[in-house]
């Protein structure tokens, strides 16, 4: 039960975490957490799943969620985070789903996105990106689901989109 987060039990006894072996899942959406992402999560080895869907968690995407290898799905949409997207988050190569729309980040799409060669969802709607839309995402084989809109990204639609077979939406 959630209770247990504020006693001497074992984390895997912890509300909204899920064990095998180690830490596998964190699903703590709609929560109403506030204040910032710890960068210690990079600790957690065999976690496959990071849910922190709407709450209130403001400041940056730690860069050392760059060095969870597990990870399947990163789900940040719907909070306050600001700044960019981490260039270390193209070395999480079991990435699934990455959502990270309604947030406020900002700049451009990192290019090593495109080495996210197992990703199926792709969700930056609804924050402040800038610039163009990178070539490199035409390199993501598995890619069913790109959202982009509400932005402010310039220049025309990659042609090297036109190769993803496996896009339904975008």
């Amino acid at each position: 039960s959630g209770s247990a987060w504020l006693t001497n039990s074992p984390e895997c006894n912890w509300g909204g975490i899920i064990c095998g072996g180690g830490v596998t899942e964190i699903g703590l959406d709609f929560n109403g957490l506030n204040g910032t992402i710890p960068s210690e999560l990079q600790h957690l080895a065999d976690l496959e799943e990071l849910n922190l869907e709407e709450n209130q968690l403001m400041g940056t995407i730690p860069t050392e969620l760059g060095a969870l290898s597990s990870l399947q799905r990163l789900l940040l949409q719907d909070n306050q985070l600001t700044a960019t997207i981490p260039t270390e988050l193209g070395a999480l190569s079991s990435l699934q789903r990455l959502l990270l729309q309604d947030n406020q980040l900002t700049a451009t799409i990192p290019t090593e996105l495109g080495a996210l060669s197992s990703l199926h969802d792709l969700w930056l709607n609804r924050n402040q990106l800038i610039g163009t839309i990178p070539t490199e995402l035409g390199a993501l084989p598995l890619l069913e689901d790109l959202s982009l809109d509400s932005n402010q990204l310039t220049g025309t639609i990659p042609t090297e989109l036109g190769v993803l077979s496996s896009l339904r939406e975008y």
